[in-house]
């Protein structure tokens, strides 16, 4: 067996949780003994925070307490057993437009319930802009009525709307915006209004908020199945299927490891600081059609471009400059394409070393 193989075989979430542990470091400080209310605690980015939280608590003895809001706990439970046994973590029913408050006082709270559904976007893009911003209004009721420390919001890269050819990376002060009468952009207006809410808050009630515009992420316990270029591409090659690029191949992305994600925002969790909007992604351009080669360079199989016409949100670039962040809370990106593919794999089934 080739080294490679062998590092694959030996990997497993554990080693990312216990990274994720040693790279937030001192500022576990901040959050050690704290009560955290979580809204999203179930989706993607969510679910890896939690997830995290639970390891800090469970192997290295730090103490949360930790209140996640969820439209149905028991479909929850029977999705992650082993949370079930944490007794730093409970959770409550509610919808996010409309949730009773919990009781008690709360330190932090973390908003990052969105449905990026694409489907959802293209076929009810009321329902999208309107979760959104209800839902983030209702977050900031509680964040003011609990006098919450420390609100960390998790925005999306889509803020900017269409990155120009000639920009290689965007960033924060970048004054471009989403066509606002193209329903299409229901999710990123929705997004660029909740941040406006956020800025509202913190000026009228003077509410400590820092916001994370999020850009592409992979990694385990990303579905395989919906919009997301990289989660098809990853399944069709373990299926042994041709890897389709519908398109042309053009569209630039760039893949934060999700672990990484996870360092990023819960370093911003803990020292945020109020009314600023930080970038969070990876700074590595790759083309769809590069994505699409390297799945099949990593995994194994071909690739083909169809060279449609792209319909999708963005057909242009969509990567981020991290130099504010970088700045304020250190680099955060550890993990490259190929080994952000492989594990994304692996954690879906995937071995490698088994002929």
């Amino acid at each position: 067996m080739n080294a490679l193989l062998s590092h694959w075989q030996k990997w497993s979430i554990v080693n990312d949780f216990q990274a994720i542990d040693a790279a937030v470091g001192a500022d576990w400080a901040a959050l050690d003994g704290a009560r955290i209310f979580m809204t999203g605690g179930t989706g993607f980015v969510g679910g890896w925070l939690l997830e995290s939280l639970h390891h800090a608590a469970q192997s290295a003895g730090r103490q949360f307490d930790v209140t996640v809001l969820s439209r149905d706990p028991a479909k929850f439970y029977r999705a992650k057993p082993h949370l079930a046994s944490w007794k730093g973590l409970q959770l409550v029913a509610g919808n996010v437009s409309d949730f009773a408050f919990a009781d008690g006082p709360f330190d932090y709270l973390l908003h990052a319930a969105t449905d990026a559904s694409a489907a959802l976007n293209r076929d009810n893009p009321r329902q999208m802009f309107e979760t959104i911003l209800g839902g983030t209004r209702r977050a900031l009721d509680f964040a003011v009525a609990k006098n919450v420390r420390r609100t960390l919001f998790l925005s999306s890269g889509a803020v900017y709307g269409q990155q120009p050819w000639n920009v290689e990376k965007i960033a924060e002060d970048w004054t471009g915006a989403p066509q606002c009468n193209a329903p299409v952009n229901a999710y990123a207006e929705g997004k660029r209004a909740a941040e406006m809410l956020c800025a509202i808050y913190g000026k009228q009630f003077g509410t400590v908020i820092s916001t994370a515009r999020i850009f592409a992420v992979l990694g385990p316990y990303l579905s395989l199945d919906t919009h997301f270029a990289a989660g098809n591409f990853i399944r069709d090659a373990m299926q042994g299927q041709e890897i389709i690029v519908q398109g042309d191949g053009r569209p630039c992305r760039s893949y934060l490891y999700a672990a990484d994600l996870s360092v990023a925002l819960l370093r911003m969790l803990a020292r945020g600081p109020a009314g600023i909007a930080y970038n969070v992604g990876s700074e590595h351009a790759v083309s769809i059609a590069d994505l699409a080669g390297a799945v099949a360079r990593v995994i194994g199989g071909n690739s083909r471009i169809l060279g449609k016409t792209d319909s999708g949100w963005n057909p242009g670039r969509y990567i981020p400059a991290m130099s504010h962040f970088n700045a304020e809370f250190g680099a955060v990106s550890t993990i490259d394409l190929d080994e952000a593919i492989a594990r994304t794999a692996l954690w879906n089934g995937w071995k490698p070393w088994v002929k």
